[in-house]
């Protein structure tokens, strides 16, 4: 199974759109604030830190980058082809490698597997955006990444995100400018249940390690001035 075309599409457009400068995206906020605070609760439980790091639906490497200074090898996976070309643009260096991928097709997660062997892999606001019947086999595919060692990090907006999104999208001034794309493109956030991430992990044969809940946050602020944050939830999953 792969993902339907129309979330294809959607991604591909959103990315096409998208600036280039730092911080144009929503949730492309800086990693000081993201993937730092996340490396810090996936850190005690990587089985094994020399195993190469996939960053699942990277986007335009923003956090990519900061994992390839902590990783002997990164690889940004993301469905989006216009995605990758932004990420690949912003680091001339090659400080990782980037691939296109899509993460419920069984034969592309196994033939990554066969090149890399056993991965960690980061996964941030990815399940949440799915449409229902590619969730498990999303699932399905990040335990073929992990393999027997891998561990995985998953952060999801939760239920309650959806609230604050709605709520910004139905402002008097309509959705702030880093929202409006999210709708344009049929983005749907915030429609996986609370519970549902665990339960998928446990159906692909994971056992979830650790979890808990953390903000998610973003590049747009509210009118007050105030950095807005998505209610979410974290876990560190691994083979059972």
């Amino acid at each position: 199974m792969s993902v339907s075309s129309r979330y294809r599409r959607a991604w591909e457009g959103f990315w096409a759109e998208a600036p280039e400068e730092r911080g144009a995206v929503f949730w492309d906020a800086e990693p000081a604030l993201t993937a730092a605070r996340h490396l810090a609760l996936f850190e005690p439980h990587l089985a094994d830190p020399g195993l190469p790091l996939v960053d699942l639906g990277c986007g335009n490497g923003t956090q990519t980058r900061y994992f390839a200074d902590r990783f002997p090898r990164v690889v940004g996976a993301d469905l989006a082809a216009a995605a990758l070309d932004h990420a690949r643009r912003a680091d001339p260096a090659g400080q990782a490698t980037y691939r296109q991928l899509d993460a419920a097709d069984k034969a592309e997660v196994e033939t990554l597997h066969a090149e890399l062997g056993d991965a960690n892999v980061y996964v941030r606001g990815v399940l949440h955006q799915c449409a229902d019947d590619d969730r498990q086999p999303l699932a399905d595919g990040l335990a073929a990444l992990l393999g027997t060692r891998g561990r995985a990090l998953l952060v999801e907006p939760s239920q309650a995100a959806k609230s604050v999104l709605m709520g910004l999208a139905q402002g008097p001034a309509g959705p702030p400018a880093k929202v409006a794309p999210v709708f344009r493109h049929g983005l749907t956030p915030g429609e996986a249940a609370d519970s549902a991430v665990s339960e998928h992990l446990r159906a692909a044969g994971l056992a979830v390690l650790a979890g808990g809940e953390l903000p998610l946050v973003t590049t747009e602020h509210g009118p007050d001035g105030t950095r807005i944050e998505l209610p979410a939830l974290w876990l560190v999953a691994g083979a059972a």
